[in-house]
């Protein structure tokens, strides 16, 4: 059983920064991937950005350059930075914790709200 805890997220206008973390429970952190996804209003859930146990990233093409995904196993972490904010960024912004190999299943957190608007 894994427990995730997003915070972070708010209203900031666009060109702006946030800075979202996830905070994962359990004692295995470092060894499964990490993953942000969206879902806007109307719209299907998203990918954003993943970063392996080895640190190795991947981020959608409309974040590419903007959003940094990082993690620190040693505060069970993961954090996402986004600047340079744009409107079509608003969304739920969801943490995922990749356990299929390990749990046979992923781990979704609550989800926090970001809303880029002037």
């Amino acid at each position: 059983q894994v427990q995730l805890v997003e915070s972070g997220g708010g209203l900031v206008q666009p060109g702006g920064s946030l800075r979202l973390s996830c905070a994962a429970s359990g004692s295995i952190f470092s060894t499964y991937a990490m993953g942000w996804y969206r879902q806007a209003p109307g719209k299907q859930r998203e990918l954003v950005a993943t970063i392996t146990s080895g640190g190795s990233t991947n981020y959608a093409d409309s974040v590419k350059g903007r959003f940094t995904i990082s993690r620190d196993n040693a505060k069970n972490t993961v954090y996402l930075q986004m600047n340079s904010l744009k409107p079509e960024d608003t969304a739920v912004y969801y943490c995922n914790a990749d356990l299929v190999a390990v749990l046979g299943r992923d781990y979704w957190g609550q989800g926090t709200q970001v809303t880029v608007s002037s």
